[in-house]
């Protein structure tokens, strides 16, 4: 039996792609330790909570635009006489919305689904390092999925604390008689979600650093590994603090402690067990949340530089550059969760570290943002669809980063902190910017996934209704900046009034960019089956895994990967053709192309 070993992991070759493997039905698509079973396992799981989160966003905007009206999608759930939706359950969908859409959307679909397709593909591993401990970390997010779907249907509803889930009232049963269910279950689930993504961090970690193919060295790998890489420390480092802090928030509600109750706190007319500080459970938790935001995009970042590269045909601009700024994001990300707190009273000398720490971030943000442009200057640029998205991602993360640097002020944070501005940013970055990266590896990497290839022209028509709806949705939210969130009714508040008819545009057009996405449901599942068949390299990519069959075997490669050079090296002088792939021997009568060069 032959193997190569690279650092302490050997590359068994008797089982390499292509090669039979028996396995029942059950240990090969549900219970696989495969990975690539696994991120698509992941993917479609995310998907239909996709589809669940943007359906709860409608029932949101539905009650802003008009208040008190008969809601016609999830009205069942919360209907109060006369089939209107009742404020508290305004304050559960728009808890249950974002909750669904950062913890098993974002999160998942980007780390879980991706992270667990690429990272052996692109570095040339036949599969995780811990392939057993990969399969927990999906199955773990199913007591999350179902604890989150039970929450609606429990005696008083949902959560309704937002998902930030301030204290005291989150942390205490007698604040919110009837919801007790409803709010543990929501812990409950989150700490399964921690314990999944602590799983995955450690498996990213090791496989990255421990079984790349020989001659992959750091600087030869894919800036989508880069970002997976850099994810799995943030995920490492801050997940702990997350999760103890859900446990000490369960222990308040269940066993009556005291961690985030301060003392002397009454509640209809009873005092309450305390001395906890309620502002503690606000540094724990954006202690996290804030690297959170970034592991919401450091993956998609990284994915985007891949396709750029790709179809622009053209070496990534500044490929080291790149590196160091995804790195020095995830750095500041873990001392600026204290932005988060402007408006809840700190010591300016304090406040003032964490705005010019944020600050900072649009430094190795820039660099990413230009280093994009550079690439997409001169290059021969092939408009595909996952070039569309991807492009589309670089400018809706602009926007984003932009309207980012005034809240970093904490004068003007104070100000907007409260009103639509802040929803406008969040999801100018976390949907705008986020899922446009994840539509355009979804039609990217297709290919590889099934074998087949997912219709174009109507990959563009989802493309182009998806960008129009979102920019009516999100943009004109920032107009809305004396409008204050999480209100169910700002139509009878007569200073609010006049932002009525904007608030009907953006339900309608909130309507519209749910709509478009049933062109992407329809091509994804009629391409599965039904779409033209692929080589192994249908886009002329550089990446290893594009010399893989599509789909990959068990083991991923019929052969055993040899890296000569960095993934973007795009009309190359040493060969005839605009591709120049990892695994392809240098011609012999012309010099190896330096690494410096080739990065």
């Amino acid at each position: 039996m032959s193997s190569i070993s690279v650092g302490s992991q050997a590359h068994d070759l008797s089982h390499a792609g292509g090669h039979a493997h028996t396995q029942s039905f059950l240990s090969k698509y549900i219970f696989s330790k495969d990975h690539k079973v696994i991120g698509i396992q992941f993917l479609f799981s995310t998907l239909i909570w996709f589809l669940i989160g943007g359906l709860l966003a409608l029932a949101v905007r539905w009650q802003i635009a008009w208040p008190w009206t008969k809601v016609p999608i999830l009205n069942h759930l919360y209907a109060a006489e006369g089939g209107q939706m009742s404020p508290e359950a305004y304050t559960m969908l728009f808890t249950m919305h974002a909750s669904v859409m950062i913890f098993l959307v974002i999160i998942p679909i980007l780390a879980g689904a991706f992270g667990n397709f690429l990272i052996p593909l692109m570095i040339g591993a036949d599969d995780m390092a811990f392939p057993t401990l990969n399969m927990l970390s999906y199955w773990f997010m199913w007591p999350a999925f179902i604890l989150l779907a039970a929450s609606f249907f429990v005696e008083g509803g949902a959560a309704s604390f937002g998902w930030t889930s301030y204290a005291p009232g989150s942390s205490n049963s007698m604040t919110a008689p009837g919801s007790l269910n409803g709010q543990t279950l929501w812990l409950m689930a989150l700490i399964c979600v921690g314990i999944s993504s602590m799983m995955g961090s450690v498996n990213y970690m090791t496989t990255i650093i421990q079984m790349r193919a020989p001659g992959m060295t750091m600087f030869r790998l894919p800036l989508t590994i880069w970002a997976m890489f850099i994810t799995a420390i943030l995920q490492a480092f801050a997940l702990p603090v997350l999760t103890a802090a859900l446990s000490m928030q369960l222990m308040d509600r269940l066993l009556g402690t005291g961690f985030f109750t301060p003392e002397g706190l009454t509640i209809n007319n009873q005092a309450v067990a305390g001395g906890g500080q309620p502002l503690l459970w606000q540094h724990l938790f954006w202690f996290y949340s804030h690297p959170a935001v970034y592991i919401m995009i450091l993956p998609a970042m990284g994915m985007v530089s891949d396709i750029i590269a790709c179809f622009a045909r053209k070496p990534i601009f500044g490929y080291k550059p790149m590196v160091y700024a995804i790195a020095g994001i995830a750095g500041l990300g873990f001392i600026v969760w204290g932005h988060h707190m402007f408006v809840s009273g700190m010591n300016p000398a304090l406040g003032m570290t964490f705005m010019v720490s944020t600050m900072m971030i649009a430094l190795p943000s820039a660099i990413k943002v230009f280093n994009w442009l550079g690439t997409l200057w001169g290059g021969k640029i092939q408009f595909t669809t996952p070039m569309l998205f991807a492009v589309g991602f670089v400018s809706m993360f602009i926007i984003g980063g932009l309207s980012g640097i005034f809240m970093a002020a904490t004068p003007i944070d104070i100000f907007i902190h409260d009103t639509y501005f802040i929803v406008a940013h969040f999801h100018y970055v976390l949907f705008a910017g986020t899922v446009m990266g994840v539509f355009g590896a979804i039609y990217f990497w297709f290919p590889k996934m099934f074998g087949r290839k997912m219709n174009e022209f109507w990959g563009k028509v989802h493309f182009f209704f998806t960008f129009i709806a979102l920019n009516c949705v999100f943009f004109p939210m920032h107009i809305l900046m004396g409008q204050p969130r999480r209100y169910a009714d700002t139509w009878h508040v007569s200073v609010f009034r006049h932002y009525q008819p904007v608030n009907e545009f953006i339900t309608i057009s909130a309507i519209v960019l749910v709509s478009s996405q049933i062109t992407f449901i329809i091509n994804f599942f009629y391409s599965i089956f039904f779409g033209p068949r692929v080589g192994r390299n249908p886009w002329h990519a550089n990446g290893l895994e594009w010399q893989a069959p599509s789909p990959p075997g068990h083991g991923n490669f019929d052969f055993q990967p040899v890296v000569y050079r960095g993934p973007y090296e795009y009309n190359s002088p040493e060969v005839d053709e605009d591709f120049y792939p990892q695994n392809q021997p240098p011609p012999k009568d012309r010099p190896l192309v330096s690494e410096e060069m080739g990065h």
